[in-house]
């Protein structure tokens, strides 16, 4: 039996699974005696077993009927829920999710999960308690151990980012010597000549650990910097106390491949581990698959006969792969290019039958658009979903109390902008918790709960999504922002005192910029937060940031529904035609040549609501033949506006509003500035769109 033909389905249904394990995880360990998630977590369970021995993934298999074995007993009240039951399940789970990706990735969708599974089997046989100190756990530690030097997702796309831009990106391993007495301070001397030379991503162990002397004699870091290496290696080494220094030069292929490389360093040490823990383990008592009650069997009988009745309710929706939902979005556009056209020459012909025709046919399509961009668009609560298990781990890094909220998670997006938003509030949410949310001590000490609130919000407003995210920690505070924003260059002193809140905590997304008092391998504030503007600037979308003292930071996206069809308003420069979307355009406008300003260094200026604005020549930036901007009496203008950014662009005429579709210009032409792609008007003549992101920048 060819089972391949099935594999896109064994994905979809196990990712699926494999979300909701997490979510009910969170929702048990919120609950701890609450039998009925327990319930759904072991079918959940039970039903990715199935699947997986199905498609021969005995691994999957074998793994998830350890984790069944276990479930089993707290649904039948033989064993109590606790911390390290609770770090089982979830290392259990994020084995399954590395698995099932490999497989997605043409892998095999093996791995070595010895020490996993010698965990669950102690757990039920009940000597895990007793075992501590035994060989199970301590294959268990060593791995902890080993995943602590690894790179998550978040870590990783800070490194690469870094490495694209230019920077070095170094994996620095520092050894004290073993009569340091005071390794904590040895440490913070390193960390501050690391500062004149970049940023730490991460540290191994956690930094705050490092702070508390919770370390042998040495630890690693993750390291960007516009240093070279020998600078970098010479003032670490000329601290008093420290044995050696090791720095490795990261490449972009060092850091995508950085977890599978440590990975196989450390397989023979994990192999010997394993190893004694699966004698250790060998002992214990392990329910086997026939060892499942007919109760069980009756139970899935039950569910699978109590189904067939609803088929017809179930069989109204189908799985449909992106790609083919791509193809019909490029069709659609090829469609709508040529109803443009046909519009234009219904007009000039001038039959009756040809436009009623045109006519219908443009209802059609139009009916036919508003379908194919609703079947594009995808719930966000893809995106929200992995972002609960991501902030529990945090909060438990940190030693804080957080009670993530998440509404509108139904709220719908284009999946090109789906795609894309996912690390930016990765980084947003990390920094939330990291310098956000105060400790439990502090929130005592203001007399606030020990738990602090994170909201995630998501909703519509006209053609944008917005997404909210909402702590209500210490806030940001203005006097430290200013003061390091001046101490970096870049602003004066008397600029500065001038500034609204609005245009002070918008410095927090210059390059590099951040507030952080003490190393942190989770987020600084400003730490990433550069990378968040860019990426969603490149959306089409913009950050406002609030905040008060003392209760709480809002950071609010907002994004366009869809990237693929825009609004646009279409004009002229003399022989050529552009587009820029609606979305950016604040009014149109004209303004008297004599209106028109020039300051020191030949700007041009003009009055625009009890302030002035530049005016840009558009013909001047794009080259332009033909048109000469200024030289009438009255100039035709656009005023666009992002964020606090507002501008004028000179046009030579205006021929209308349009529904165009968005063309990548594709890599010969990606480095074009101020173009962001371009359209096929119905006359058959290609229009730029003009990006207001890059001219207003």
């Amino acid at each position: 039996m060819d089972l391949n033909q099935y594999l896109s389905m064994f994905l979809d249904e196990a990712n699926d699974h494999l979300q909701a394990l997490n979510e009910h995880m969170l929702e048990l360990e919120n609950s701890p005696d609450d039998v009925g998630i327990v319930q759904v977590i072991f079918r959940s369970a039970h039903t990715l077993k199935g699947m997986s021995a199905t498609m021969g993934y005995e691994d999957l298999a074998s793994l998830t009927h350890e984790m069944e074995n276990v479930l089993d007993l707290v649904r039948n009240h033989q064993l109590k829920m606790d911390e390290m039951i609770f770090d089982t399940l979830f290392k259990s789970l994020d084995a399954l999710e590395t698995m099932v990706a490999d497989i997605a990735n043409g892998g095999t969708g093996k791995s070595d999960v010895t020490s996993i599974v010698a965990s669950l089997k102690s757990i039920v046989s009940g000597d895990y308690k007793k075992e501590q100190s035994g060989a199970a756990v301590e294959a268990s530690e060593n791995e902890d151990k080993h995943a602590e030097d690894q790179i998550d997702e978040f870590q990783r796309s800070i490194l690469e980012q870094s490495i694209e831009a230019g920077m070095h990106v170094l994996y620095i391993k520092v050894t004290l010597q073993q009569t340091c007495v005071l390794k904590a301070a040895r440490a913070y001397m390193i960390f501050q000549a690391l500062g004149s030379h970049g940023e730490v991503v991460k540290t191994t162990p956690p930094a705050h650990e490092i702070e508390q002397e919770n370390f042998d004699t040495g630890f690693s870091i993750f390291f960007v910097s516009g240093s070279g290496v020998e600078q970098v290696k010479k003032d670490i080494a000329s601290i008093s106390e420290v044995e050696s220094v090791e720095i490795q030069l990261l490449t972009i292929e060092d850091v995508k491949n950085w977890n599978d490389m440590k990975d196989a360093e450390s397989q023979a040490k994990q192999e010997v581990a394993a190893a004694s823990a699966e004698v250790a383990a060998n002992s214990a008592v392990a329910e086997s698959p026939a060892d499942k009650s007919t109760d069980e069997q009756k139970a899935n009988r039950s569910t699978q006969s109590g189904s067939s009745g609803n088929k017809a309710v179930q069989n109204r929706t189908i799985r449909v792969d992106i790609e083919r939902l791509d193809v019909l979005m490029n069709l659609l556009s090829e469609m709508l290019i040529d109803r443009a056209r046909l519009e234009d020459l219904a007009v000039d012909i001038k039959r009756t039958d040809l436009t009623e025709t045109v006519e219908h046919l443009a209802r059609i399509s139009t009916d036919l658009q508003s379908i194919v961009l609703k079947l594009r668009m995808v719930p966000i609560d893809v995106v929200f979903n992995r972002f609960p298990r991501m902030i529990r781990d945090l909060a438990r890094s940190l030693n804080k109390k957080v009670d993530f909220v998440i509404t509108g998670a139904d709220t719908e997006l284009d999946r090109t902008v789906i795609d894309e938003i996912g690390d930016p509030l990765v980084h947003l949410l990390r920094n939330a918790i990291d310098h956000g949310i105060e400790s439990i001590q502090d929130r005592v000490a203001a007399g606030k709960p020990e738990t602090g609130t994170l909201n995630l919000r998501a909703y519509h407003s006209g053609n944008h999504v917005f997404i909210e995210i909402q702590e209500d920690g210490k806030g940001i505070n203005r006097e430290a922002v200013l003061k390091k924003a001046i101490n970096n260059g870049l602003i004066d002193a008397d600029k500065a005192a001038n500034m609204t809140d609005e245009q002070v905590y918008q410095l927090l997304f210059a390059s590099g910029f951040s507030t952080a008092e003490q190393v942190s391998d989770i987020s600084g504030r400003g730490v990433g937060l550069d990378v968040v503007k860019t990426k969603i600037t490149s959306l089409g979308g913009h950050v406002v940031v609030q905040s008060k003292p003392g209760q709480g930071t809002t950071f609010i996206v907002q994004l366009p529904l869809t990237l693929s069809i825009l609004s646009a308003m279409l004009f002229r420069l003399g022989d050529e035609k552009y587009a820029i979307p609606l979305t950016s355009i604040v009014e149109t406008g004209l303004v008297r040549k004599e209106e028109i300003r020039r300051v020191h260094g030949g700007m041009r200026m003009i009055d625009y609501r009890q302030g002035v604005i530049p005016l840009l020549s558009l013909s001047s930036m794009f080259g332009c033949s033909g048109y000469s901007d200024f030289e009438e009496d009255e100039v035709e203008i656009i005023i666009i506006r992002k964020g606090d950014s507002v501008a004028a662009l000179a046009v030579d005429d205006f021929i209308g509003q349009s529904e165009i579709v968005l063309k990548p210009l594709g890599n010969y032409l990606k480095s074009v500035q101020g173009i962001s792609g371009a359209t096929i008007l119905g006359d058959g003549q290609v229009a730029l769109i003009v990006d207001p992101n890059a001219l207003l920048k």
